[in-house]
């Protein structure tokens, strides 16, 4: 049976990722405030005086309408907001790493409005000009946290104590933050098994870091870097392993 057919109006979107489609169409992944991740087929896109060419452009706030029950709907307005700048070099490889994480991550269908709002302002920041890795940290909490990783951070794992500022922890992907003195424990009483692989293979995280990480606090450098570790790491296996292209083209650069 198909699908009810609907009408979209007046949504708030941002272009994910676009590819071409018949000889004149284009199929495009965009974010939307309510309606999550879409596919939209542009019809007559390709064209070269379509109205839509110089529109559907990643990285720039759009309003659109569209229509249809199946899993590609159309498009059937697209207008530009405005007062985004361009991105450029180091900012556009970041975005680009952003819509990947969105394309790969996210369903479709299914509405992240506070997902929206931290992609929003990681794109606005990186158009300001501001560091590249704080923004992208922020944003990977924020979508690890909305996925429904709930990553606690404040409080130590099985004991549910605060974190100590100055202590030393692993983060146990099944547990959450371990204190490292708890897990030589594990490994003295149980003579290897999940503590023993943690402590070879999990990076070392300061507690101060897992407080500022909860504080959305990236000003300290020990913060910046050992949060790059964690984040990458829990992205990685929400990825099952799978690698980003556009990780590959920021380590060239060496901005991972």
């Amino acid at each position: 049976m198909a699908a009810p057919k609907q009408r979209v109006e007046q949504q708030t979107a941002w272009v994910l990722h676009t590819y071409p489609w018949r000889e004149t169409s284009l199929i495009v992944e965009i974010l939307s405030r309510d309606h999550g991740r879409v596919a939209l087929v542009a019809k007559g896109a390709r064209r070269p005086h379509s109205q839509l060419r110089g529109v559907l452009m990643a990285f720039q706030p759009l309003l659109m309408d569209w229509s249809g029950g199946g899993e590609v709907k159309t498009l059937v307005r697209a207008e530009w907001q405005g007062g985004q700048p361009l991105l450029t070099g180091r900012a556009l490889i970041c975005g680009y790493y952003l819509n990947e994480l969105l394309v790969r991550l996210t369903a479709r269908e299914d509405a992240h409005p506070r997902l929206f709002a931290a992609y929003a302002e990681a794109v606005r920041a990186l158009g300001r000009g501001e560091p590249e890795p704080p923004i992208l940290r922020r944003f990977e909490l924020a979508l690890l946290q909305d996925l429904g990783y709930e990553a606690g951070l404040e409080h130590e794992a099985d004991s549910g104590e605060p974190v100590r500022p100055d202590g030393r922890y692993l983060y146990i992907i099944e547990r959450g933050p371990v204190r490292l003195e708890v897990l030589e424990e594990e490994v003295r009483d149980s003579g290897g098994g999940e503590a023993a692989a943690a402590l070879g293979e999990q990076p070392l995280l300061s507690g101060q870091t897992l407080l500022d990480m909860a504080a959305d606090d990236f000003s300290r450098a020990e913060t910046l870097a050992q949060s790059k570790q964690l984040l990458r790491m829990l992205i990685n296996h929400t990825l099952g392993g799978q690698p980003l292209q556009s990780r590959r083209v920021l380590k060239e650069l060496q901005e991972l």
